[in-house]
């Protein structure tokens, strides 16, 4: 049976540098594992962006949640990930999916 293993990357600071309050981290725990009846979170060591902007790199520290599904409804994901974009002031957060075999 086939599944998709969906990861949403999640700045842990604003662009001021101001880090984000943990209830939005939880708040978005607590709407993936309603949803999928689990998750993964990758938060205690934050993962780092790096991307190049303007001829300068930028980095980012970031926490990674991860939720396994045998549906992938896009329409979902891409009001979710708007969602997401609002509530943590971005212009742009990544949320992929990969076709993932269970063994």
């Amino acid at each position: 049976m086939s599944h998709h293993l969906i990861q949403i990357l999640l700045p842990l600071f604003d662009n001021g540098g101001q880090p984000f309050p943990c209830s939005d981290y939880m708040r978005v725990r607590s709407e993936l594992t309603e949803r999928f009846g689990g998750l993964t979170a990758f938060t205690r060591a934050p993962a780092e962006g790096l991307w190049e902007e303007n001829g300068e790199t930028t980095r980012d520290d970031i926490v990674v949640f991860e939720v396994l599904t045998s549906e992938l409804d896009p329409g979902w994901w891409a009001g979710y990930r708007r969602r997401l974009e609002a509530c943590f002031r971005q212009d742009s957060i990544v949320i992929r999916a990969q076709a993932t075999r269970l063994l």
